[in-house]
């Protein structure tokens, strides 16, 4: 497995990040880690990465309950910008939820490239199709 050079976080949860954290980097998955607390922090960062010159994501992983601006209103607004991007930029919704139309309406946006049940763990993340390139 060949790690991916950048992993964008999005979700609310503190506690949730730093375990995010410690899994991604010490297992190897990614060489750096952005986390934003909401949808609306990572879509701006994500909208403004043609004047800043940051470092585009490999890979979303994107909550659903957040407060400010949630992970479908945050897809929704993703669907707008995605085209600027030089690459496509895989997301995974990750959340607690095990509500079957939550993963219904997850899949129907093109976007997402699958749907983990929350807690992310190290098996769950070798299924996604990035790290097994």
């Amino acid at each position: 497995m060949k790690p991916v050079e950048t992993i964008c976080v999005i979700d609310d949860d503190n506690i949730y990040g730093f375990w995010v954290k410690k899994l991604l980097v010490s297992k190897n998955f990614c060489k750096s880690l952005i986390i934003f607390e909401n949808g609306l922090t990572g879509f701006n960062y994500l909208k403004e990465l043609d004047t800043t010159n940051d470092v585009i994501p490999d890979l979303i992983l994107l909550d659903i309950n957040m407060p400010i601006m949630d992970g479908w209103e945050f897809l929704e607004e993703y669907a707008n910008i995605k085209g600027k991007f030089e690459k496509e930029i895989p997301i995974y919704v990750v959340s607690s939820s095990i509500n079957p139309s939550d993963i219904e309406k997850a899949n129907s946006f093109e976007e997402v490239f699958g749907f983990i049940t929350k807690p992310l763990t190290f098996d769950n993340l070798k299924q996604i199709k990035l790290f097994q390139e």
